[in-house]
């Protein structure tokens, strides 16, 4: 019986048939881990004018990083934001208690 060979890996090609020097990625999930890792930002704004009146402007703004590198780069708005974290149902009852508190002293003021 003779043993398995084990074949060296063939440089990748692209779609002229010229080899990459650079590794490629084996699947989605390999590719997944690299946009988590390292984060990808895509920017773009979108402008309408007519006659040099500028009429709509849209700033679009999408930024893929994992959590960890979102806190490392100094972003982390969830978790501020109330209706993410998990006093969320605290912050609704309180809220909804001073809003009482204020109409009845507005009430008692005339």
């Amino acid at each position: 019986m003779t043993e398995p060979t084990i074949s060296p890996r063939r440089p990748a090609m692209d779609r002229y048939g010229v080899a990459s020097a650079a590794p490629r990625p084996e699947g989605l999930a390999d590719i997944l881990e690299r946009v988590l890792d390292k984060g990808i930002i895509i920017a773009g704004d979108i402008r309408v004018n007519l006659l040099d009146i500028e009429l709509l402007t849209v700033k679009i703004r999408l930024l893929v990083v994992s959590v960890d590198k979102a806190m490392e780069m100094g972003i982390d708005w969830w978790t501020r934001d109330p209706m993410l974290s998990g006093d969320a149902q605290e912050l609704a009852d309180e809220n909804r208690e001073l809003r009482q508190r204020l109409e009845e002293l507005e009430r008692e003021r005339g």
